[in-house]
């Protein structure tokens, strides 16, 4: 993992990431995917594009029954869990990836079905 004064200098510490409130644009990354300002920094500054796609993926197999999904994404030596739930502690779904250099330890994010997009968020941007 990396330092708090490395996630800084790549402009991924907390104090960074929790000043995205919000969104002034969305960004497309499939037909029915979208990112917002800080999903987008988050996934070129961590390099982590993948787990963009990833969350993607299991959003259109978990469908747009509830509106709301909440993914928890924790990373211990290397290897990473992503749990998808509901919002109240139902797991919908769950995917390990075996490798990653994903710099933070844990990150959630947020997914919202607009009627027409999956808008992938941070917490702080809902």
């Amino acid at each position: 993992m990396k330092t708090q004064q490395e996630l800084q200098q790549l402009d991924l510490d907390s104090g960074t990431l929790a000043q995205f409130t919000g969104t002034e644009k969305h960004y497309r990354i499939s037909r029915r995917h979208l990112l917002t300002d800080g999903t987008k920094h988050l996934a070129e500054k961590a390099a982590c594009f993948w787990m963009m796609d990833a969350v993607a993926s299991h959003l259109s197999e978990i469908g747009t029954g509830d509106w709301f999904v909440l993914v928890r994404v924790s990373v211990t030596e290397g290897r990473a869990v992503m749990v998808y739930e509901d919002g109240n502690d139902h797991e919908l779904a769950r995917q390990e990836i075996p490798y990653t250099d994903f710099p933070l330890d844990a990150i959630t994010l947020y997914a919202c079905w607009d009627t027409v997009h999956w808008v992938i968020m941070l917490p702080s941007e809902y």
